[in-house]
């Protein structure tokens, strides 16, 4: 982005930003081919942007053991820059302050428009000490809040420390992931209560609620706020079908109707999520069950994660399984069937 007006308004207009995975092969090394060709499948399937070094990418890219979070930031910058389409780049950013400023820093020189801001690192930090970490983080590049699900390392966040959050001027966004309504409430609320609710656009990373959040206007005391875009783990698979989901809920808000064909998608995208997300077993296989669909598709050489205990559930293949059959327009097999080998060269 040229400049953070600019950013804004592209981020206002709503899109689909998937949250990119980690290619590894068996040795737990990234795999550099199949790296690339996840970058150019998103950006192929229509994603408006690229969330890199986020949770689905795994968070221990950042040991230094392993080191692997430049060089993932890297790849996908250099594929993104050769797009027509210039996709928003959003870096994951982590840590106690010294280590977020240090990350937002390599971001903004790998060509990163965004810092998606994790606070799962500051449990036991005040509202106070928290907004001030992110202003220091926010005086270095353009910020996306993030409320990570407890379930997988976040911490709750109150309506008024959201509202102090979007008063920050480089705050452009918001990603809500606490899959839980009342939070997701909290998250609009304080957002609406800032006076800021045309400038900070609100994302779902709500998986087990997608499109009820991108169908939905929230309302308080007369100020209205609409959900506009997607920034998603989910949206990892089935990008090219998220597109045409995201476009189907723009429709609907605009025509003030939504159809029941769209509710009942809405449903078939969460039982979706709920087998590949590992729901049955506290989302232990999380990242492991969307790799396993970008295997079945070639676009990923194996679910190999970085944590070697990290891999599907008992029963969790059988759920996959049955989605995977049950919803075949929630999935690109077509699509990649035909691009695959050309985003492998």
């Amino acid at each position: 982005m040229a400049n953070t007006a600019a950013l804004r308004q592209r981020l206002l207009q709503g899109l689909v930003i998937p949250a990119h995975p980690l290619a590894l092969d068996q040795n737990r090394k990234l795999d550099e081919k199949h790296q690339r060709a996840l970058t150019r499948y998103y950006l192929a399937a229509g994603a408006g942007g690229l969330a890199v070094a986020v949770h689905t990418t795994q968070f221990q890219i950042r040991d230094p053991k392993i080191g692997l979070f430049k060089p993932v930031l890297q790849m996908a910058a250099e594929i993104a820059k050769q797009a027509p389409s210039k996709p928003v780049l959003v870096a994951g950013i982590t840590g106690p302050t010294a280590q977020a400023v240090d990350e937002a820093r390599t971001a903004v020189a790998l060509g990163y428009d965004v810092g998606l801001l994790s606070l799962a690192a500051m449990k036991d930090a005040t509202n106070t000490q928290l907004i001030a970490h992110c202003k220091e983080v926010a005086a270095v590049i353009p910020v996306f809040g993030f409320y990570l699900q407890p379930a997988v390392g976040g911490r709750k966040l109150d309506t008024a420390f959201w509202r102090d959050f979007a008063a920050i001027d480089n705050v452009v966004g918001i990603k809500f992931a606490p899959f839980n309504r009342y939070q997701t409430i909290d998250v609009v609320r304080g957002v609406v209560e800032s006076g800021r609710v045309k400038e900070v656009a609100l994302y779902t990373g709500n998986d087990d609620s997608i499109i009820v959040d991108l169908l939905s206007t929230y309302r308080f005391n007369g100020t209205e706020a609409t959900i506009i875009g997607g920034l998603l783990g989910q949206w990892a698979v089935g990008t090219r079908a998220a597109v045409r989901i995201l476009e189907q809920a723009k429709a609907a808000r605009a025509a003030k109707s939504i159809p029941t064909t769209l509710l009942t998608l809405a449903h078939e995208l969460t039982d979706t999520n709920a087998a590949l997300f590992d729901v049955a077993n506290h989302f232990h296989g999380c990242i492991a069950g969307i790799h396993e669909i970008l295997v079945r598709q070639k676009v990923m050489p194996g679910r190999t994660c970085l944590d070697p205990k990290e891999d599907l559930s008992p029963g969790q293949m059988a759920e996959i399984d049955r989605v995977h059959k049950a919803y075949p327009h929630l999935h690109d097999d077509e699509f990649i069937k035909q691009h695959i080998d050309g985003w492998l060269k």
